[in-house]
């Protein structure tokens, strides 16, 4: 690892003078990032992947969608057609991405799921076709300086915190750490048990500036859901599981079914991956091959979305198909959330 780092130094080196020079710019306002007279929060990161920016961004959704007109506004990663787009019923994984598509199937008119790849064009088209919106969650936009947030998350893994990352390519860092100083609220995601966290140890190293706060959150999962009709699978325990995966780090999931079930086989795809035909008789395969009873084959909530489509579920109707649902627990929830509704009422 060191040797490949000293390999890549020198480009990220080049990677790190870019990034710098394109954030003194905004910070000197050669570049201007357009403002909007109504409340717009970001939920970002400094890495790539892997922070739980998605049920972070639907524990805001929860705690705001009763109270405010309220739209998520994400750049549609992998999806296949460009520009702005508002979900609407019999929406597909390619028209606006696995993430936003998520929002949709767990809210649906609860809120509007918008996409494009222009954060300031979608706001604006957002406020032209549903002029009534009071609220705009951006997902993943912390690096998007265009758009200026009023209020700015960062999320930040407790085990990969960004302070002993590196830039790109030698570590996985979009922009230098020192991106960090926008952030208004900093949540250091995927904690153990909030009594094993040093808090105080976190706080040091972050060397936070005065106007930021802390947090800590953890990963929970909930119920296995099947694929097919999303409702809760009834018996849930010792399991024999073929594990599906498309995300950037399933270590939490595997570790999580392990506690309960076993593990015949992890397929293991990169994050965002578009599942083929030829893929899924691959899975299936194997999984005729296994005479262990009580078997299933189970996915993310986000590489769920990715198999809806109809050439795939023609494949995986015959067989025991199901997603791991999951959310985030906050440490000192109530201080996070009235952060949020203080600023969200304040700027209405």
């Amino acid at each position: 690892m060191k040797l490949l780092r000293f390999i890549f130094l020198p480009f990220g080196l080049i990677y790190w003078l870019i990034t710098s020079l394109r954030n003194g710019l905004y910070a000197i306002r050669f570049f201007k990032s357009a403002k909007f007279s109504l409340p717009i929060i970001n939920v970002g990161n400094l890495s790539v992947g892997g922070t739980g920016k998605t049920p972070h961004t639907e524990y805001l959704i929860k705690l705001l969608k009763s109270k405010y007109k309220l739209a998520t506004l994400s750049r549609g990663f992998g999806r296949k057609v460009r520009g702005f787009k508002i979900a609407e019923e019999g929406v597909a994984v390619s028209e606006i991405g696995d993430e936003p598509l998520q929002y949709f199937t767990k809210f649906g008119n609860e809120i509007d799921v918008v996409v494009d790849a222009d954060r300031v064009a979608g706001v604006v088209e957002l406020y032209r076709e549903k002029p009534t919106t009071e609220l705009v969650l951006l997902d993943d936009a912390f690096q998007h300086r265009a758009i200026h947030a009023g209020l700015n998350i960062l999320l930040t893994t407790y085990n990969e915190p960004y302070y002993n990352d590196f830039i790109l390519p030698v570590g996985n860092l979009r922009e230098s750490r020192f991106g960090a100083k926008r952030a208004d609220v900093i949540v250091m995601s995927k904690c153990p048990d909030f009594k094993k966290v040093n808090k105080e140890k976190v706080k040091r190293s972050l060397h936070l500036k005065s106007h930021q706060h802390l947090f800590f959150s953890r990963i929970k999962y909930g119920d296995i859901f099947l694929l097919d009709n999303q409702t809760k699978l009834q018996n849930q325990t010792a399991m024999n599981v073929i594990l599906v995966t498309g995300i950037a780090k399933p270590e939490f999931l595997v570790d999580f079914l392990k506690k309960e079930h076993h593990i015949l086989h992890h397929f293991k795809f990169k994050d965002h991956h578009n599942f083929k035909v030829e893929e899924i008789k691959e899975i299936h395969d194997l999984f005729n091959k296994f005479a262990e009873k009580n078997r299933i084959i189970i996915t993310t909530e986000k590489d769920a979305m990715r198999l809806k489509n109809d050439e795939l579920f023609g494949l995986m109707k015959d067989y025991p198909w199901a997603y791991q649902s999951i959310e985030v627990e906050i440490d000192n929830a109530k201080a996070f959330d009235n952060i949020i509704l203080d600023y969200v009422e304040k700027n209405s």
